[in-house]
């Protein structure tokens, strides 16, 4: 696979700047996400370093960095507790919650490979603002036993919800003001400042520092020992019993990992005047994902906050990625000792921070003014996705709005099926046409469509069945329909075998490409002589004119 067109050293110094930037900001959302989702801080390290490095060689978005994030946490969060609990056992758990990641990744390099990476966005924005604001209230929910100084109980979001008296009732106070201290830091410090050191950088450490100086002695929850050096490899684990899960699972991880990373792309492109590959880079971050649940990481995609600031301090190529991804691995092989005093309390601070911003506050305050039915979908998938399940959140949520946007388009649609007996209807008909109507006096009947006849306009050609009582021809205006669905085809169909079970004759005028092979291939037009099928509606207007005009001599 070609990397050249991403690797480039003309921008070598602002692009080794950019890394070194982002590095420092990816460290304490690392280390956060690690404890979040596995209680193991140098996972999120090892997912940022395996996913980091091999998007930026592989993938399709020069200034991208990849990286864990918080939509990606949260449902590893979910699998490993699901996986846990089916297993029966947390070590085996885990490692399966790593084959999914492992998964994931292969999922993704088949989606770049089959090239759908056009495909993967195409869903209502609404089901996406829902779902990741779900996923905002889910990592914002499972902080609050560590900044209260707790132990996450069991049950996850449910599980929090449920033992909030008793969490509340045992809060830890030092816990619990180093907690409210990193958020605050990260809320109030100057935005000048934040040019020059990353608010949850500096959170992390004023918090660890106050919390061994002021606390000193004091029983306080912390990160403890990190293991220094490379990663113990993980290999595929899974049982019969767990192989469609894990699938599933593996699946759904790959798919969010998509949509997170080529949504970032968009943003990465707005800023740079860019264009990137949604097939390579959904290659480069199956790789990463692939190599990161092999090396004991978290699945990573495209982070919009590291992306951004990556762009901003000056970096053009993917240059900026790979030495980023190379600082973080030098933090895990000498500096890991230095973080295990880091309280946790602090991580969940960082955390909570992280779940805000993915709060999609944008549309959460103006959903209900743009539209009504698009705040129902995101408000109902928002709550599903934090109280049901994230997989069943995006399916009922797309199903609903699929059908209600069918509806609408249906109902546009069938504005577009008129039934024509004399030149003053609405519809743009030539001169000629117009005086073959009127001399028709009534007797023929121009059914005309337009547009995509999808299935739901098929209940209006139906309804349109009852013009049909006082008329001896039925001309079936085919010529302005570039599309023509089964069912609508279908419901021709039953049009024109009624009209000659009644004895009146029929035209299908204008049928052409897709149209007419469809019609074809369901035999529709086997039920009309071949000399009805004519090239427009003139000729049939004209043919049906003179057959009226033969009758009425013969009488």
């Amino acid at each position: 696979m070609a990397i050249t067109n991403l690797i480039k050293f003309n921008n070598l110094r602002n692009d080794i700047l950019g890394g070194m930037t982002t590095a420092v900001v990816s460290v304490p959302l690392a280390l956060t996400f690690g404890m979040a989702a596995l209680q193991s801080p140098i996972a999120g390290l090892y997912g940022a370093i395996c996913v980091g490095l091999l998007a930026a060689l592989f993938g399709g978005t020069p200034t991208l960095i990849s990286e864990p994030t918080g939509p990606m946490t949260v449902v590893m969060t979910s699998v490993v507790a699901g996986l846990t609990a089916s297993a029966g056992d947390r070590e085996t758990g885990i490692a399966m919650a790593f084959t999914v990641v492992m998964l994931a990744g292969l999922f993704q390099i088949l989606f770049g490979f089959f090239k759908l990476g056009k495909y993967i966005t195409l869903m209502p924005y609404s089901v996406i603002s829902g779902f990741m604001s779900g996923i905002g209230v889910i990592l914002i929910i499972l902080q609050i036993p560590a900044i209260l100084g707790q132990k996450a109980p069991k049950g996850g979001v449910m599980g929090v919800i449920q033992n909030l008296p008793d969490l509340l009732s045992n809060v830890s106070l030092p816990d619990l003001i180093l907690g409210a201290l990193t958020l605050t830091i990260i809320f109030l410090i100057p935005a000048k400042w934040k040019r020059y050191c990353p608010p949850q950088l500096l959170a992390l450490v004023l918090g660890t520092i106050i919390s061994l100086v002021a606390f000193n002695g004091t029983d306080i929850r912390r990160i403890g020992e990190i293991p220094v050096g490379l990663p113990e490899f993980r290999f595929p684990v899974f049982s019969p019993e767990q192989a469609n899960r894990i699938l599933v699972d593996g699946l759904v991880l790959g798919m969010l990992g998509c949509i997170d990373t080529l949504l970032t792309a968009v943003i990465a492109d707005s800023l740079t005047r860019t264009q990137h590959d949604s097939d390579k880079e959904l290659i480069g971050q199956g790789i990463g994902n692939l190599v990161s649940g092999f090396c004991g990481g978290l699945p990573g995609a495209g982070a919009t906050m590291g992306t951004v600031v990556n762009i901003q301090t000056g970096a053009k190529t993917a240059v900026s990625g790979i030495s980023r991804a190379l600082i973080l691995l030098i933090i895990v092989l000498g500096a890991a000792p230095l973080m295990q005093n880091i309280p946790m309390a602090v991580l969940a601070g960082i955390a909570v921070k992280v779940g805000i911003d993915i709060l999609d506050w944008s549309f959460l305050k103006r959903a209900h003014v743009v539209s009504l039915r698009g705040a129902l979908i995101m408000y109902g998938v928002l709550a599903l996705t934090v109280l049901v399940d994230l997989i069943v959140a995006v399916g009922v949520g797309v199903f609903i709005a699929n059908i209600l946007t069918i509806e609408k388009l249906s109902n546009l649609q069938s504005q577009e099926v008129k039934t024509i007996t004399d030149s003053d209807d609405d519809m743009p008909l030539s001169p000629l046409e117009k005086e073959l109507l009127n001399q028709a006096k009534g007797k023929v009947l121009l059914f005309y469509l337009s547009g995509p006849m999808i299935f739901g306009v098929a209940k209006a050609i139906a309804r349109e069945h009852n013009a049909m009582q006082k008329v001896d021809t039925i001309i079936i205006d085919l010529g302005d329909v570039p599309m023509l669905g089964v069912t609508a085809s279908l419901a021709i169909e039953n049009l024109i075998k009624e009209a000659v079970e009644e004895g009146r004759n029929v035209f299908v005028a204008g049928a052409k490409g897709s149209t007419k092979v469809r019609l074809q291939r369901l035999r529709v037009l086997d039920l009309i002589p071949p000399e009805n099928q004519v090239p427009d509606r003139r000729i049939a207007l004209e043919t049906a004119v003179a057959s009226l005009r033969t009758a009425n001599v013969a009488v």
